[in-house]
C-alpha cells in the first residue's frame, strides 16, 4: 500500500503576505535564459511570452493527481485509505487550520497557491502594458490571455470561497506597508469581475487559438460556467450559444480516445492543460495512479486513485436509450453489464472486462488481488469498479511509471460537449424544454449512439435528464462536485453512504449485490460545507480579513 512518504510534497508558506513576496517583478527567472532583468525582458517579445508560458503553468495539473477532486463527489472513491478525500473531506473535517487542501491538489483551491498565480498575471499585465517597445500585435492577444487566465484563477477562489480581495496592482510591502492588506469583496463583487473580464477581452482573441493557448471560446465558456454556477441562466444561455453559434468547436466522434494523446488534435477540446511531448519533460502519471490496480500475474501497474461508485454506474443508460429503472429498458440485475450505453464500457472497468493486458475480476472467492476490498487491506478497489475513462492502453505500466510521467495528453477544462450542456441546462431553467434543449441534449447523446430524448417532456423531467447526461458525460472530469454544490444537493448526495457491488460465484451463476463501499462513509453540512473555510494563517497576516470568515467556521 502507498504511503504518504512516497509522495513529493511541495510546502508553500500558507500566509498572504506572500503575494508581495513571490515572483518579484525586479529579477526574473526565465528557463532557459538564466537572469534577465526588466529592461530585457518587457522589450523582447519572446522573454514575455515566456513568462506568460510559466503563467499558463498555473492551470490545474490533473492528469498528476492521484486522488482527484471526483473523489469528493458521489461518482468516485480513492482505492486506499491516507490521501484528502479519504481523510479531511470524506468527514467534512475542514477549518480555517485544516482547510482540507493536501495532497497532489493542495494548489488547486489553495488560497495562496492561487493569489501567487494571480500576482504572476498582475505583473505581465503591469509591465506588457507599459513596455513601449513591445508592438501592440503583441501585446493585444497576449494581454487578453492574462486577463483570462487570472479570471480562471478567480474563478477557482470564487466557488471555493465566495466573495475573496479582487486584486489587480502588483502589491509590493516594501513601497506600500499595509495597503497590500485588501478586504474581501462580495461574493456578486468577485463574479462581476471575472465576468466583466472575460467579456471585455474576448474581442482581442482568437477564434480558434494555437495549440494551449486561450482563444474567443476560452473566455466564453469560462464565462457561461460561471453564470450557470450563479444561476444567471439567460446570461448563461447567451454566453454558450457564442460558442455554438460562432466558433468551429465540434463534437469528436471518438469519445474514448478524446481524452488521450489523439485528444490534442481534437476541436471538442476548448480550454486545457497542455503537457509536453514524450522525452522533453513532464507529462501525466494518471495511468499509474487511477487505474487498475493489479493486473496479469498479479503486478500492481497502477495504485487504484479513483474507483467508481455504484450510484454512478447505475446512471448509465443501456444501449437503447432507457434508463435502468425504466421497467421496459431490458435491464437485467442479474445481468448488469450487459446492453449497457457506450460510454459506460468507455469509462468502467468493471467484473469480467478486459484492461491493458488482463481480465480484471472483482468478485469474490476466485483469488483475484482485486476482489473487492471491505477491509483496506492494500490498494485493490473498495467498489468492485475500476476507472478506465481517461487512460491509456499501450504503455508500459508499474512502479517505474508512478514518478516517470507515462502519458502526455492533455488534461481538458472545458469541451464543447459541455457547452451544449450548460446551454441546455440554462435554456432549460429560462424558458423550459424547448426545440433547442432537446437538439443540444440530443446531439451528446447521439455521438454516444442514443436515442433522442422522449418528446414532451416537462422542465422538471427535463432537468432530470439533463443531470442523469451531464454526469455520465463528464464523469471523471473532476466536475462532479461542483455540480452538487452549484445544485445545493450536495447535503444529500454526500451526506450518505455510498456504494459498490459484491459478487458471488455459486455455479455457473453470479449474484450481484449492493453494498455499502468502503471510504463510502461521506458527511457534507448544508450550515458551513457550501464554501471552504479561509485559512487562518491568511486571516492572522491580514487584518482586513480578520472577523470575516465564512460562515460555520
Amino acid at each position: 500500500m502507498k504511503s504518504i512518504s512516497s509522495i513529493k510534497l511541495i510546502y508553500i508558506l500558507p500566509v498572504f503576505i506572500i503575494l508581495a513576496q513571490s515572483c518579484s517583478d525586479k529579477v526574473l527567472d526565465v528557463d532557459p535564459r538564466d537572469r534577465l532583468t526588466d529592461e530585457t525582458v518587457w522589450t523582447d517579445p519572446g522573454s514575455a511570452d515566456l513568462f506568460l508560458n510559466d503563467v499558463y503553468t498555473g492551470l490545474p495539473d490533473g492528469n498528476n493527481w492521484y486522488d482527484p477532486i471526483e473523489n469528493w463527489s458521489d461518482n468516485s472513491i480513492c482505492g486506499f485509505a491516507w490521501p484528502n478525500s479519504r481523510t479531511t473531506m470524506q468527514q467534512s473535517l475542514q477549518s480555517p487550520v485544516v482547510t482540507g487542501f493536501s495532497g497532489d491538489v493542495s494548489s488547486l483551491l489553495d488560497w495562496t497557491s492561487l493569489y501567487t498565480k494571480i500576482r504572476k498575471c498582475n505583473v505581465f499585465i503591469k509591465n506588457v502594458t507599459a513596455a513601449a517597445t513591445l508592438p501592440d500585435d503583441f501585446k493585444k492577444p497576449k494581454l487578453a490571455e492574462a486577463r483570462v487566465l487570472r479570471a480562471y484563477f478567480y474563478h477557482l477562489l470564487w466557488m471555493a470561497y465566495g466573495g475573496v480581495p479582487v486584486i489587480t496592482d502588483v502589491l509590493d510591502a516594501e513601497t506600500q506597508g499595509d495597503a497590500i492588506f485588501r478586504p474581501r469583496n462580495t461574493a456578486d463583487e468577485t463574479y462581476q469581475f471575472i465576468t466583466k473580464e472575460l467579456d471585455e477581452v474576448a474581442a482581442d482573441l482568437p477564434a480558434m487559438p494555437s495549440s494551449g493557448r486561450m482563444g474567443k471560446g476560452a473566455a466564453w465558456v469560462l464565462k457561461g460556467w460561471c453564470e450557470l454556477f450563479a444561476g444567471n441562466y439567460a446570461a448563461a444561455v447567451a454566453s454558450n450559444k457564442k460558442i455554438m453559434d460562432e466558433l468551429e468547436y465540434q463534437l469528436d466522434p471518438d469519445y474514448a480516445a478524446l481524452f488521450l494523446t489523439k485528444g490534442a488534435e481534437s476541436k471538442e477540446a476548448i480550454l486545457y492543460r497542455e503537457y509536453n511531448p514524450p522525452g522533453s519533460g513532464k507529462g501525466g502519471r494518471i495511468d499509474g495512479v487511477a487505474g487498475p490496480t493489479f493486473t496479469k500475474g498479479g503486478a500492481e501497474t497502477s495504485w487504484g486513485g479513483v474507483n467508481p461508485t455504484q450510484e454512478l454506474v447505475d446512471e448509465y443508460a443501456m444501449a437503447n436509450g432507457k434508463v435502468i429503472t425504466d421497467p421496459t429498458s431490458g435491464y437485467n440485475p442479474q445481468k448488469p453489464y450487459e446492453n449497457r450505453e457506450k460510454r459506460f464500457y468507455q469509462s468502467i472497468v468493471y467484473d469480467g472486462s478486459y484492461f491493458y493486458n488482463d481480465t480484471i475480476y472483482t468478485r469474490k472467492g476466485v483469488g483475484s488481488k482485486n476482489e473487492i476490498d471491505l477491509t483496506d487491506r492494500d490498494d485493490a478497489g473498495q467498489t468492485g469498479y475500476y476507472l478506465r475513462k481517461r487512460l491509456a492502453s499501450n504503455l508500459v505500466l508499474g512502479a517505474a511509471s508512478w514518478d516517470g510521467y507515462t502519458s502526455y495528453q492533455n488534461y481538458i477544462l472545458f469541451r464543447f460537449a459541455e457547452v451544449l450542456l450548460n446551454y441546455a441546462e440554462a435554456q432549460n431553467e429560462l424558458a423550459g424544454a424547448d426545440a433547442s434543449v432537446y437538439d443540444a441534449v440530443n446531439r451528446v447523446r447521439t455521438r454516444s449512439g442514443l436515442s433522442n430524448l422522449p418528446a414532451g417532456l416537462s422542465k422538471d423531467q427535463m432537468r432530470t435528464a439533463i443531470r442523469r447526461e451531464r454526469r455520465v458525460e463528464l464523469a471523471f472530469e473532476d466536475k462532479r462536485y461542483w455540480d452538487l454544490i452549484r445544485w445545493k444537493i450536495a447535503e444529500v448526495n454526500i451526506n450518505r453512504p455510498l456504494h459498490g457491488v459484491s459478487i458471488t460465484k455459486t455455479g455457473s451463476v453470479l449474484s450481484y449485490t449492493t453494498i455499502a463501499a468502503r471510504g463510502g462513509d461521506r458527511k457534507f453540512y448544508a450550515s458551513k460545507n457550501y464554501l471552504f473555510p479561509i485559512p487562518q494563517t491568511v486571516i492572522d497576516k491580514n487584518p482586513k480579513l480578520q472577523g470575516h470568515q465564512n460562515p460555520g467556521y
